[in-house]
C-alpha cells in the first residue's frame, strides 16, 4: 500500500491515521532514510495517543528507548540506529514491551526482525517533488492487512474533502466495535464512524447468536434506516454528509460535546426534555421495517426470549463472579419461571419503538436549540419494538450515573403527566409495574454484560460501576409487585442478597 504525501502535515495526519488503529501487542517498523520524515511521523503518532499537542518526543536515539504511559496505550519508542550487534534487541525487552503496550520501533534494518515478524512496515521515501514523501505500508500477518484495508477505506470516504486535512481527535467509544473520530472537535465540525458488521460470533443452542436473539443491529446499514425514520418523525439524530456501506462507514454531522448530564450530576430541566422526546416518539406511528435508500432493516420485537436471554447474562457472569461458582440447574430454572411470571403485565402496555440505550451516553444537550431540538440522540441502532416503559427506565436508572429516587419519582411524574394528556391508552399504575420490572431486566442484564466485558475482553473500567447498578436492581425489586422475583435474586446469591437503602 503506497499513500503520496504532499507535505508534512499529510504525514502528520497519517500518523494520526494509523495511530488510531493501534492496540496492545502491536510493532509499527518505521524505516526511511535520514530526513525522509520519521522523527515527524513518530512525534505526530505519540502526541495523537496522549491528545497533547505539545508532548515532548525526545529522539531516543542515544537511549535507544523512550517509554510513554499515555491513557489509550503504553508505547516504547525505540530507535536501533546505534545497535552494533541485531541480537543487542533482545537486551530493549520488547517481549515486555507488548504485553503491556505497542512499540514504534525506528531504523528496524539495524536490528533482527524476527524479534517482530508481525509487524506493520512502514517505509517514508522522497517523493518526486521537494517536501513530498511516499509512504510504503506493508502488513505482515491478517490482522494489520485487515486494518489496512480499513485505513483506505477511510481516506477514500474523506478523499478531496474539507475534513481530510482539518484536525482531527479520538472519540472514547462505547462497548461495541465501533470507534469514532471528531474533526475540529466542536458542534459544526463532523464525526467519523467505523461501524464493521457483525462477524464469527459464536451460536447459543438456539442455534442464533445471541446478537439475533435479542436483535441487536447487524451493520451500518441499521444505524442509517433508524436514523432516518427517527429524523422524518422529528427526532434530533444527526445529519449524514457520506457513506461507504461497503465498509461501514459514515461522515455525519458532529452534535457537540454536551450530554443531558455533567460532571456525574444528571440535570433536571434536561432529563424532563429528554422525556418528552420519549411522549412525542410514543405518540408515533412506527413502521415495523425501517427504510434509507437501498437499505431495508425490519426491527425485531422485545419477546421473552429476549427478555430471557438478556437477563441470562446474569446467571452466566455475574452470579459466578460474586459467589465464586456457577449457578446451579435448579436456580437457572427458577430464575427463568419468576421472569417469566413478571414479564407477563408487559403485554398490557402500549408498544412502541425502544431506543434500548437511552441513557445520558448517548443523549446530547443543545442549548442553542428550541423544544424536542435541544435533546439529540447519537445511538439507537439496535431499537426494536417494546414496552414505552422500556426507554423510561433506561433514562431513570442510568449506569453510568446515580440518578437518587427522588429524582427518578420527579421524573416518572412528569412523564406520567405528560403521556395522561395524550396517550390514549395510558394507566400510570401499569406503567409504573413496567419500569420496574424493565429496570430489574435491564440492570440484571447490565451487572452480567459489565462483568463480561472484563473477563471476555480485558475491560475492568466497567466493574466500576457494578454497586451502583446493583442498587439499581435492588430499587427495582422492591416494587410490591415482583416480590417472588426478589426472593428468587436472594437464593442466587446467598451471601450476597440483594438490599436497597430507602431514600
Amino acid at each position: 500500500m503506497n499513500i503520496n504525501l504532499h507535505s508534512q502535515a499529510e504525514t502528520e495526519r497519517l500518523a494520526e491515521d494509523i495511530a488510531e488503529f493501534l492496540k496492545p501487542g502491536d510493532v509499527i517498523a518505521l524505516s526511511g532514510d535520514l530526513g525522509t520524515g520519521k522523527s515527524t511521523f513518530s512525534r505526530a503518532l505519540l502526541r495523537y495517543l496522549a491528545q497533547d499537542e505539545a508532548l515532548e518526543v525526545p529522539s531516543p536515539t542515544f537511549t535507544l528507548v523512550q517509554t510513554y504511559e499515555l491513557e489509550r496505550l503504553y508505547v516504547a519508542h525505540m530507535d536501533l540506529y546505534r545497535l552494533e550487534d541485531p541480537e543487542e534487541v533482545e537486551e530493549l525487552a520488547l517481549d515486555d514491551t507488548l504485553e503491556r503496550g505497542a512499540a514504534l520501533i525506528e531504523w528496524p534494518e539495524m536490528g533482527d526482525p524476527t524479534f517482530w515478524p508481525e509487524a506493520l512496515e512502514i517505509k517514508l521515501s522522497e517523493g518526486p517533488d521537494p517536501d513530498t514523501r511516499i509512504a510504503t505500508l506493508k502488513a505482515q500477518e491478517a490482522t494489520w492487512a485487515r486494518r489496512l484495508q480499513r485505513l483506505a477505506a477511510r481516506r477514500a470516504l474523506l478523499e478531496n474533502s474539507a475534513w481530510m486535512a482539518r484536525p482531527r481527535h479520538h472519540l472514547k467509544g462505547d462497548a461495541s466495535t465501533r470507534s469514532y473520530l471528531r474533526f475540529n472537535g466542536e458542534a459544526g465540525g463532523a464525526v467519523l464512524m467505523d461501524y464493521p458488521p457483525r462477524a464469527h460470533e459464536p451460536m447459543l443452542a438456539s442455534g442464533k447468536t445471541y446478537a439475533q436473539t435479542v436483535y441487536l443491529a447487524h451493520s451500518i446499514d441499521d444505524f442509517l434506516s433508524i436514523g432516518h425514520e427517527l429524523r422524518a418523525r422529528g427526532v434530533r439524530v444527526p445529519e449524514i454528509y457520506a457513506v461507504d456501506r461497503a465498509n461501514g462507514l459514515a461522515l455525519m454531522e458532529d452534535l457537540g460535546a454536551t450530554f443531558i448530564a455533567e460532571q456525574g450530576q444528571p440535570i433536571e430541566e434536561r432529563y424532563k426534555c429528554a422525556l418528552d422526546v420519549l411522549v412525542h416518539m410514543h405518540q408515533q406511528s412506527w413502521p415495523e421495517i425501517a427504510q434509507h435508500g437501498p437499505s431495508n432493516h425490519r426491527l425485531g420485537c422485545y419477546d421473552l426470549e429476549a427478555y430471557l436471554t438478556e437477563a441470562e447474562l446474569f446467571l452466566q457472569y455475574y452470579r459466578p463472579h460474586i459467589e465464586g461458582e456457577p449457578a446451579t440447574d435448579h436456580m437457572k430454572a427458577a430464575f427463568r419461571d419468576a421472569w417469566q411470571q413478571a414479564l407477563q403485565a408487559l403485554n398490557d402496555l402500549p408498544q412502541t419503538w425502544v431506543m434500548r440505550d437511552y441513557h445520558s451516553p448517548n443523549l446530547l444537550w443543545r442549548s442553542d436549540a428550541k423544544g424536542l431540538d435541544r435533546v439529540a440522540q447519537i445511538d439507537f441502532q439496535d431499537a426494536l419494538i417494546g414496552p414505552i416503559a422500556y426507554d423510561v427506565a433506561s433514562l431513570i436508572m442510568d449506569a453510568r450515573l446515580t440518578i437518587g429516587p427522588e429524582l427518578q419519582e420527579t421524573l416518572v411524574k412528569h412523564y406520567c403527566k405528560q403521556a395522561s394528556a395524550c396517550l390514549p391508552e395510558f394507566d400510570e399504575t401499569t406503567f409504573r409495574y413496567g419500569v420496574a420490572v424493565l429496570a430489574a431486566q435491564r440492570n440484571t442484564k447490565i451487572l452480567g454484560g459489565f462483568v463480561r466485558l472484563n473477563a471476555v475482553f480485558g475491560k475492568p473500567a466497567y466493574l466500576a460501576h457494578l454497586p451502583r447498578i446493583r442498587d439499581y436492581l435492588a430499587q427495582a425489586l422492591s416494587h410490591p409487585g415482583l416480590c417472588n422475583l426478589k426472593y428468587v435474586y436472594d437464593v442466587i446469591l446467598p451471601s450476597n442478597p440483594l438490599r436497597h437503602s430507602a431514600p
